[in-house]
């Protein structure tokens, strides 16, 4: 995935920038980068890999090493960025958050119609950003040129640019998958992909950029619109239930309470199939899974507990290394019981999302090692059927990484792709089928999925204006 924030300022930009990017650290574990324009100096740029140390660490010394009256920040799963370009329509900072799937079409094309060449990386993969600058130096004007990049990608292109005279244009991509919101405070703007980011640095929030919408950030002129935006929007669902960060709000949703409603829904269907019961704690799979759990806990009634404990001091997140069998490593290492609040108990844990499935066995486990008489599950999403396309959203490459499609094929071979939307509902013999062999899998006591009409019931708005791509498979 990935994040950015821009601020254009009356004094310098750059803490605002390296403290609003840093509250997007939740969206990407690869690198971090900041670009800043300082009349005397111009544009300056640096880029860290945040595998292994943290945006804040990387970047401690940024104070020392740039200035400027407007900057932008970065925090990518992908490619290096912001890169600094020089094209005919100047001099800039460019970064992005989404996906293009297309980049070596678009590469052969532009071959073959400017005779032009690009740098390359390690294994000769082209910098997404470097294509994203091709195109758009293509017309005219940066309006002219974001657009026609965004209409040529397949996938999904958010930008923010820095240009050589300090103001910053941001653009959501055309169907607005993912944010981009607009503060103020005072004189001063910036453009975030996170609201709260805005908040926390005394902005307030004046403008959510609707899909395809562009704007230019500038001191003299404040908020200026270079593009309108679009009818059609198809907003990330997922973003709400697992990506976007707790204190975020989008479309009018935050995203803690959207998650709250979620776990109440689940909890609904559970007492009217009468599943699961004799519980005796509801608890999250830690830490995304919590605000899920407390609103099925407060639901259902059944006491809310935290079995285990994460320790997070010096292994924040379990997904950092890049070995799968060090990720699951350092997750077991996490996990520390709470006996008295595991043995002997029936236990019902609800997480956002059932993607791989590559640490639901040992965590099973260890609570079966902890004394746990049952463990029931519950996902806040329905079943993933299909890799998104749209966003860099996992590292799952194919959809038969995915934990869903791997058992439907283990079950039914290439017909059961056949029949996707059964198994995803849990009411027909197919969906049962499903999950009752992801239960005996994992040794779940019992298992099930938040529905499609429920995902949708709990984030409440137009469904014609969401994404659901990666449980139904429809654009």
């Amino acid at each position: 995935m990935g994040g950015f924030f821009g601020a254009v300022n009356h004094g310098d930009a750059v803490a605002d920038v390296f403290f609003g990017t840093d509250y997007h650290s939740h969206l990407g574990t690869a690198r971090g980068g900041m670009a800043a324009y300082d009349a005397q100096i111009g544009l300056q740029r640096d880029i860290h890999n945040i595998q292994n140390s943290p945006f804040r660490t990387k970047f401690e010394h940024i104070f020392e090493e740039m200035q400027g009256t407007s900057a932008i920040g970065c925090i990518s799963d992908a490619d290096p960025q912001p890169l600094l370009i020089r094209s005919g329509l100047g001099t800039y900072a460019i970064c992005m958050v989404g996906v293009i799937n297309n980049a070596d079409a678009l590469i052969e094309q532009y071959f073959e119609t400017n005779g032009a060449y690009y740098s390359a990386m390690t294994g000769g993969k082209v910098n997404s950003l470097e294509l994203l600058a091709a195109l758009i130096s293509q017309r005219e004007s940066f309006a002219e040129g974001i657009r026609f990049a965004q209409q040529c990608i397949e996938g999904s292109a958010s930008i923010m640019i820095l240009k050589d005279n300090g103001s910053i244009i941001a653009a959501r991509d055309l169907l607005g998958r993912t944010p981009v919101e607009i503060g103020q405070r005072d004189d001063d703007f910036c453009a975030s992909f996170e609201s709260f980011a805005c908040g926390k640095l005394g902005y307030h929030v004046v403008k959510e950029l609707g899909p395809g919408e562009i704007v230019e950030l500038s001191l003299d002129k404040g908020v200026v619109q270079l593009a309108p935006p679009g009818e059609k929007m198809r907003m990330c669902s997922f973003l709400w239930t697992y990506y976007g960060y707790p204190a975020s709000t989008y479309e009018g949703v935050n995203v803690e309470t959207m998650r709250n409603r979620d776990g109440a829904i689940i909890a609904e269907h559970d007492a009217e199939a009468g599943n699961a019961e004799n519980v005796d704690y509801v608890s999250g799979l830690p830490d995304s899974g919590t605000p899920h759990a407390i609103g099925y806990a407060n639901q259902s009634h059944i006491p809310f507990a935290r079995p285990y404990i994460k320790y997070t001091p010096t292994w924040a997140r379990s997904f950092t290394p890049q070995s799968q069998v060090e990720r699951e490593r350092v997750a077991k290492m996490k996990q520390i019981p709470i006996k008295e609040l595991i043995e002997d108990k029936n236990l019902l844990f609800v997480d956002d999302s059932i993607v791989r499935g590559t640490q639901l066995r040992e965590t099973v486990e260890f609570l079966y090692e902890n004394g746990a008489k049952a463990v029931h599950m519950r996902s806040g999403c329905p079943p993933i059927m299909y890799s998104c396309k749209y966003l860099n959203f996992s590292r799952s490459n194919s959809d038969m990484e995915l934990l869903a499609r791997r058992i439907i094929k283990d079950m039914e071979g290439e017909e059961g792709s056949r029949h996707l939307d059964e198994y995803a509902d849990g009411t027909t013999e197919r969906g049962k089928k499903l999950r009752q062999a992801i239960a005996d899998k994992f040794n779940f006591t019992s298992l099930d999925f938040q529905t499609l009409d429920g995902i949708l019931q709990s984030i409440g708005i137009d469904p014609c204006k969401l994404c659901t791509y990666c449980w139904n498979g429809k654009e």
